[in-house]
């Protein structure tokens, strides 16, 4: 692939991950509990941005405030200092939530609280008597607006503590979606024992169940807490792409007009590059396309693809009178599309950094990543025959 050809194509993947990223629905979080509940180390874990580290947020009413950060599709609506000291600061807060409740339902999706978090702390031991005064009326408030809440039991480091305060929980028979407990990052014990993190892919999970469907793209893109959920969208990605360039490859194509395969191809990228919600430079996209689509002689993205490609995909057909058949369309898109995600889940699991991508080493280790899905035996919408028979 030339680098001029390189270079426009890059930067129409630069454009649309922009636009994937600008189209996505704003998700909002209300996340309540007492002060000391680990309110900011759950949300900045759970999180691919540190909210919570942005300095002070959006005064939304007298005690709670919006934190967001520019083009990041996520805002959270905190309430600091929850201490129930009384009637009327229960009646205070109470107040101030449906309000911010209402504006959100009257305003629209992208406006509106979609899941509410209330933090417990189970090192508390209790749920004190005021708590579930307080619970037992917001819930009434969060019903009236279709708002699902999640009691969120911070701090389990003992998980015996946890269910047993879970248990103690359940017996309010509270009107929410589950009771989660969670260790939100890994916890050092006298640097002889580590009580690693756990439940945060549990409730990014149930999350995803509750929130409406048109924001789970964008759940998956602002966590990440779960890879699993990353990659299940991402495979999903690629999948649509490979059965609409198997489409597209299904009428004859000239080698020379072979750029029709280009939106499809684009989309994905940038789709998949949304998803796992890593910032990404045109130069690091440049590298990935030159150690890729560059490292077997072809523009699978817009010009031509030549014979000895084939050789390469076993059982994908030929070419044949100047066409690009739909399975290797297809065999191309995902093989593309497979090695890009796991490009993705290498840096999201610090295996590589995304500087390193650009090196002769990255770009060495991508090639080697795309060859191997390359040469992967698939069926003719692109898909490994040794997935299609398991």
């Amino acid at each position: 692939m030339d680098a001029l050809m390189t270079e426009n194509v890059a930067e129409k993947i630069m454009a649309a991950i922009r636009d994937v990223q600008k189209n996505m629905t704003k998700l909002n979080i209300m996340v309540m509990g007492k002060t000391g509940a680990g309110k900011s180390t759950l949300i900045n874990n759970v999180f691919s941005r540190n909210l919570a580290q942005t300095g002070i947020g959006k005064p939304v009413t007298q005690s709670i405030r919006k934190y967001e950060i520019e083009d990041f599709p996520l805002a959270i609506y905190d309430t600091p200092g929850l201490e129930l000291g009384g009637e009327n600061a229960i009646d205070e807060l109470l107040k101030e939530s449906k309000e911010v409740l209402s504006k959100g339902a009257m305003r629209g999706i992208s406006e509106s609280i979609h899941c509410i978090w209330y933090c417990v702390s189970t090192p508390s031991h209790r749920f004190e008597e005021a708590e579930v005064e307080f619970i037992k009326k917001f819930l009434d408030e969060a019903n009236e607006f279709c708002v699902p809440v999640i009691i969120v039991l911070t701090q389990s480091y003992s998980k015996k503590d946890a269910k047993a305060l879970m248990s103690e929980i359940e017996k309010e028979n509270l009107n929410v979606v589950q009771i989660v407990p969670v260790l939100a990052q890994d916890v050092d014990i006298d640097e002889e024992y580590v009580i690693k993190a756990y439940g945060l892919d549990t409730l990014i999970d149930i999350v995803n169940n509750v929130i409406p469907e048109a924001l789970r793209n964008t759940l998956a893109a602002v966590q990440k807490a779960s890879l699993k959920m990353k990659l299940r969208k991402a495979n999903a990605i690629v999948a649509t792409a490979a059965a609409a360039a198997a489409a597209t490859g299904a009428i004859p194509i000239p080698f020379t007009d072979a750029a029709v395969l280009v939106p499809e191809q684009i989309g994905m990228i940038a789709s998949i590059t949304a998803v796992f919600g890593i910032p990404i430079e045109k130069a690091t996209v440049t590298a990935i396309l030159s150690a890729t689509i560059g490292t077997v002689g072809t523009t699978v993205m817009g010009k031509t693809v030549v014979s000895s490609l084939l050789k390469m995909i076993p059982g994908v057909g030929s070419i044949a009178g100047g066409v690009i058949s739909a399975s290797v369309a297809a065999a191309l898109t995902a093989a593309l599309g497979e090695a890009y995600i796991a490009i993705m889940m290498m840096v999201s699991k610090g295996e590589m950094s995304v500087s390193e991508l650009d090196t002769a080493e990255g770009k060495a280790k991508i090639s080697q990543i795309f060859m191997s899905k390359l040469g992967l035996k698939r069926n003719a919408k692109g898909k490994p025959v040794e997935e299609e028979e398991e």
